[in-house]
């Protein structure tokens, strides 16, 4: 059997990650036989719940030597640091000795505080929420409460700016628990002239005015901006446009769709009042026999290879989704829209610096118009970076665009790649993309996010200007 380190300063070796495991063994061991309370030791005691480098053991040694020590100085350090440990097996010890332990009132709330924050945040390999350690530590600190009311307690008292993240993290949370149906609920009865939230007064807006609320972070900064002065008129339209929808549609609805509905209000009320089936329907009559392209840089969903074939997606398509699928087919369908396009993505193609892009919509008398956005950051020829007039521009129109321009034979990347589809995750946007099969043909595609991808087919240049 070896023999223990002489270990001289036991705080200064514990608080030195690089330090070997049994000089923290034994660092760990002279802290317990001799117990120190000042700064320098509770300062390597505390590292221990968030420091990388260290084993489980001498882990949860620490905390129960910095229980006994400083319970203040733990809890606090639990709260600010458990939701950023990415050490996912010392997260499940962590989080399941917290369960174990009794605790005062206050320090239960701040523990439950750190636990959904935590949680809150997606765990990488999909994990179900009920195997979390967050979820377990949770059940055994709160055994009278349901879980997603502790949750939404959560998000309620965590009114300050400085905490809008938090929430985003509790909101995400709660769409994840299945609760989507009682947000609802909860949201429309907040009371807007008591609330100090800006946010919920702001979602309670939109479940008043379209039956929804959005479903992530991302949704709910877009709602937010549509809630701005100058966007009034615009949220006015969107709530007439909303108001006269079934129940389950409007539930349904995200963000991205208020745009299409009040195109579809406006100018196509046969598609406001149609339902998704019969629209879907049309959709595949008005592809059928259109000649498709796809990137050829296949790309997977869940392990599946995603087929850019309407019918691929159509069991998937939402009401706004057929309606928005509908008006970019009559877009493309125009000549002068047409005939803007072909002229941009040859001013693309003659650029090598980037990709162009910017926002296809419908104007006051119902006319499609392109609204031209080049970037302002020029990375190279095969990357799109939307200025920010763009997103300025973009959260009341129908679709964001770019172009693949790079060659005018670029049918191998036709259809949206990588990372134009961690654009449309990121700005839940619906987007299209238009690529050149050759001098004379562009194929078009839509998309959204989680990787929906539908082929429009291709538009060709004029007869009376090909072969320049």
């Amino acid at each position: 059997m070896g023999c223990a380190p002489n270990v001289r300063d036991s705080a200064a070796t514990l608080a030195d990650q690089s330090a070997p495991l049994m000089h923290h063994r034994a660092a760990m061991s002279q802290l317990e036989a001799a117990p120190r309370d000042d700064a320098v030791a509770i300062d390597a005691l505390q590292g221990l719940i968030y420091r990388s480098g260290y084993e489980l053991d001498v882990r949860r040694r620490g905390l129960h030597q910095l229980l006994e020590l400083d319970r203040a100085h733990l809890v606090r350090t639990c709260r600010q640091r458990l939701p950023r440990i990415t050490d996912k097996p010392w997260l499940r010890v962590l989080c399941t000795w917290i369960g174990e332990q009794a605790w005062t009132d206050t320090e239960k709330a701040t523990l439950e505080e750190a636990l959904c924050s935590s949680w809150g945040r997606p765990w990488t390999g999909g994990l179900p929420e009920t195997q979390r350690p967050e979820f377990g530590a949770l059940q055994m600190l709160v055994v009278d409460r349901n879980l997603t009311d502790v949750v939404w307690a959560q998000l309620l008292m965590h009114d300050k700016p400085s905490q809008e993240a938090f929430r985003h993290r509790c909101w995400d949370l709660l769409h994840r628990l299945g609760a989507r149906a009682a947000l609802v609920e909860w949201i429309q009865a907040v009371d807007p002239k008591t609330e100090a939230n800006s946010m919920l007064i702001d979602l309670h807006a939109a479940a008043i005015a379209f039956g929804t609320v959005p479903w992530n972070r991302e949704e709910i900064l877009w709602l937010r901006k549509l809630r701005a002065p100058e966007r009034r008129a615009f949220w006015s339209q969107a709530a007439a446009a909303c108001a006269h929808m079934p129940k389950n549609r409007r539930e349904g609805l995200r963000i991205r769709d208020l745009p299409i509905a009040v195109a579809a209000m406006r100018h196509r009320p046969d598609l406001a009042g149609g339902h998704v089936d019969s629209i879907v329907a049309s959709l595949h009559e008005r592809l059928e026999g259109v000649q498709h392209y796809r990137d050829a840089d296949a790309y997977y969903k869940d392990g599946i290879f995603v087929s850019e074939k309407l019918q691929t997606h159509a069991h998937e398509l939402t009401w706004g989704d057929a309606v928005a699928l509908t008006l970019a087919l009559d877009a493309i369908d125009l000549q002068p829209v047409v005939d803007h396009l072909f002229d941009y993505a040859d001013r693309d193609n003659a650029d090598t610096t980037t990709e162009f892009g910017g926002i296809l919509s419908l104007d006051g008398k119902g006319r499609y118009e392109i609204l031209e956005f080049k970037p302002r950051l020029r990375h190279h020829d095969l990357r799109f970076n939307a200025p920010q007039e763009m997103f300025d521009a973009g959260y009341t129109v129908l679709f964001h665009f770019h172009f693949h321009a790079t060659s005018h034979r670029n049918w191998e990347h036709a259809g949206p790649g990588f990372g134009d589809l961690q654009y449309a995750d990121g700005t839940r946007a619906n987007c299209l993309v238009m690529s050149f099969v050759d001098e004379d043909t562009l194929n078009v595609d839509w998309y959204r996010h989680d990787a929906v991808v539908v082929d429009l087919g291709c538009v060709h240049r004029p007869p009376s200007r090909t072969g320049r």
